[in-house]
């Protein structure tokens, strides 16, 4: 299969492709998605044998504006406040579904679905011309690093789905926050840039302690059961700046091709020789940059350790820090490892 690349001047070949049944990825503020039509259960299962996807592993809904989510999906007050709030931005959103509206295989075989209205709007248009909300699971391997990029997108897909929307890199890269509004207190499932303290002025409490779930249970978004955001190399989070010489020297006693992610301020204090990939000078270019640098670092395949730099888990460090500790497997670098 030819994998085409779409852009503005070219969405509505995009759109077709999307209604004859096929996969096209996406662009979102985010991350890009991999979209197909969410309306036939045929499409769906494209894109979990794309991704080498478990099966109970639901697959949010994006559309281009509200009224195509009232089609499938019951919108509370409150829910309907987030969407006047947020939408569209990088919030999605879980709903109970109506009355046989969605194919178990896009929720999970759950009776809820998670909806999403991404800021970009080459994608809305895309979806607002094909006339169906679509799929939008994170365009990459299953358990592999978030793409971030198009050339991320190829990497992973090139021959394997039918298209790409290229839309350049995206802005905040990490994926949109979750909140399950079915539950009292609503409850966010996954950490993104909307956090609890700017979601409490509309929905009062919410409850942030619910990003896993157990081995037999169905997890009603993405990211709270399976391996995420892994690279092929062992990543190794370093905690505090103090710990870096031990870290670096660690590493070097241990004879292991290692390479380094983390900020300017850091990276300029290493020995020229360590591989090296700069998040660059903040948290928010550190989590924009995250994805890519996971990646970049599969590409250099000699590397069998990142040393990864953490921030503070507050604020946007809540879903840096999510999405880094997932990719490490919850390892810390340890001051006293000899």
């Amino acid at each position: 299969m030819e994998t085409k690349v779409f852009d503005h001047n070219t969405v509505a070949a995009a759109a077709k492709l999307i209604q004859a049944g096929e996969v096209v990825a996406f662009p979102t503020e985010t991350v890009y998605g991999l979209g197909a039509d969410a309306t036939d259960p045929k499409a769906a299962l494209k894109v979990y044998a794309a991704k080498h996807r478990p099966a109970d592993n639901p697959l949010i809904v994006t559309v281009a504006d509200p009224a195509m989510v009232a089609r499938y999906a019951t919108i509370t007050p409150a829910a309907q406040q987030l969407m006047d709030a947020f939408w569209p931005g990088p919030l999605t959103i879980i709903l109970d579904i109506l009355p046989g509206a969605l194919s178990m295989v896009v929720t999970g075989g759950l009776q809820t679905a998670a909806f999403r209205m991404p800021a970009n709007a080459l994608t809305r248009e895309m979806i607002r011309l094909a006339d169906r909300p679509i799929v939008g699971p994170s365009a990459n391997l299953s358990g592999k690093p978030s793409a971030t990029r198009p050339e991320h997108v190829l990497h992973d897909f090139d021959g394997a789905i039918a298209g790409i929307l290229d839309d350049g890199p995206t802005t905040v890269g990490v994926e949109s926050t979750v909140i399950d509004m079915t539950v009292q207190p609503p409850a966010i499932l996954r950490p993104g840039e909307v956090t609890p303290q700017m979601l409490a002025p509309y929905i009062g409490e919410v409850a942030t302690d619910r990003h896993k779930v157990g081995a037999k249970e169905t997890p009603k978004a993405p990211g709270m059961k399976y391996k995420h955001y892994a690279p092929t190399a062992q990543v190794v989070v370093v905690d505090h700046p103090a710990d870096w010489p031990a870290a670096i020297a660690w590493a070097t006693a241990h004879h292991q091709p290692f390479g380094v992610m983390a900020t300017d301020a850091v990276l300029t204090t290493l020995p020229a020789a360590v591989p090296t990939y700069s998040l660059g000078a903040n948290l928010a270019s550190a989590t924009r940059s995250l994805f890519a640098g996971l990646r970049w670092f599969d590409l250099h395949p000699t590397v069998t350790l990142i040393l990864a730099e953490a921030f503070a888990p507050e604020g946007l460090g809540v879903a840096y820090m999510n999405r880094l500790l997932k990719s490490a497997g919850n390892e810390h670098f340890q001051p006293d490892e000899d």
